[in-house]
């Protein structure tokens, strides 16, 4: 697949396309707005960068500065987002279904989770995890997992905040051009929904109702990835395999901003957002991993636990609940596809259209459109 030079990539829901209430400053490519987005004026989209409403609203303030593959979603029919003005994410975090204030930091790394709800004014620290429905307070530094508020933050230590990730931005916009410009992700088969901010080296084999989603990264150049039947690899997630293919089985789900390096994933697992799984992790069926875990190299996570921390160990037992969670996340996941894949489908038709009637106007109507 080759990278879209369109930026943002934007695409309806349901009928429902995004309001952008004023210009876009800068939006890199790879960018997605996608859905039931309300956007302020003057945001800046970092390579990779999403906002995805779908199973609920995205509410953004002006002067969003979103950052290199970083996700900001919803909760289905539960919790959507809500950012304030002048926000500043850094790269690789995750703002989900939750709160954030005016002039907040959120550093690279973070997970912001379901309900939470964080103050005015307030930083939460790079690799932190912001639990669900916690609620920081406003203008104080905030770390850890979970994370809780340590310290005040004054304006001059912000602003300075704000700048340094507003900055450091350009080196990672420049540092991804080269990866995303020599794309060759490859399908090996039609089945499945495949993003089209997809993006890396290596072959995609996908079984029926499987998903990948925006600005995920393939690095399996000899070995692939498969998905089995039914399971959805979010937003903004890598899958590499160096050693060993990543395999997921049915009915799973990988959250947003993940990275499975190696990894064997079994059927009816749920990954939270934000974890990292060390390679030659072996996921066991009906598993749930908490967001922000992490495991050690060649960890055996067993079946029927909940698993969670940094390396992951066992906390509970699942019960119906959380089994039923992560059946209704697989669930969710393959009607999000079929919407996005029939919109996506008549997007791309258009762009390319579009861009054979410049060709001709060009009188270049004889050159390949590749």
């Amino acid at each position: 697949m080759k990278l879209l030079q369109n930026s943002p990539f934007v695409l309806a829901y349901e009928g429902v396309h995004p309001t952008l209430k004023g210009p876009v400053r800068r939006s890199e490519p790879g960018s997605a707005v996608l859905g039931r987005v309300t956007l302020g004026g003057q945001a800046v989209l970092e390579p990779f960068a999403v906002l995805r409403g779908d199973g609920h609203v995205v509410n953004v303030g002006e002067e969003l500065h979103l950052g290199l593959h970083s996700t900001v979603h919803i909760s289905h029919a539960l919790y959507g987002a809500t950012l304030g003005e002048r926000v500043s994410v850094g790269a690789n975090s995750v703002v989900h279904a939750c709160t954030v204030g005016d002039d907040c930091v959120i550093q690279d790394g973070v997970s912001v989770l379901d309900g939470a709800m964080i103050g005015n004014g307030s930083v939460v620290a790079a690799g932190s995890v912001v639990f669900p429905r916690s609620i920081l307070p406003p203008g104080h530094w905030c770390e850890g997992s979970p994370a809780v508020p340590l310290r005040p933050v004054d304006t001059v230590e912000l602003n300075a905040l704000h700048a340094c990730i507003r900055a450091d931005a350009r080196v990672g916009s420049l540092a991804a051009t080269p990866r995303s410009s020599h794309s060759s992700v490859t399908r090996g088969d039609k089945c499945g929904y495949v993003a089209a901010t997809v993006t890396g080296i290596g072959e995609i084999r996908m079984d029926a109702g499987s998903s990948l989603w925006f600005g995920c990264v393939i690095e399996a150049a000899d070995l692939g990835v498969t998905i089995a039947t039914g399971s959805n690899i979010q937003d903004n997630t890598v899958l590499r395999s160096s050693e060993r293919a990543v395999t997921i089985g049915k009915n799973s789900t990988i959250g947003h901003n993940v990275l499975l390096h190696d990894c064997v994933i079994g059927a009816r697992v749920l990954v939270g957002m934000g974890s990292t799984l060390a390679p030659g992790t072996i996921v066991r069926d009906n598993v749930l991993v908490a967001a922000g875990s992490s495991t050690a190299r060649g960890q055996v996570l067993d079946s029927g636990w909940l698993w969670a921390g940094r390396p992951a160990r066992p906390i509970s037992r699942l019960d119906q609940r959380m089994g039923g969670l992560i059946e209704q996340s697989a669930a969710i996941y393959r009607e999000y596809a079929l919407e996005f894949a029939v919109n996506q489908a008549a997007a791309l038709r258009a762009m390319a259209a579009g861009w054979q009637k410049d060709r001709i106007g060009l009188g270049l109507k004889n050159l390949p459109l590749a």
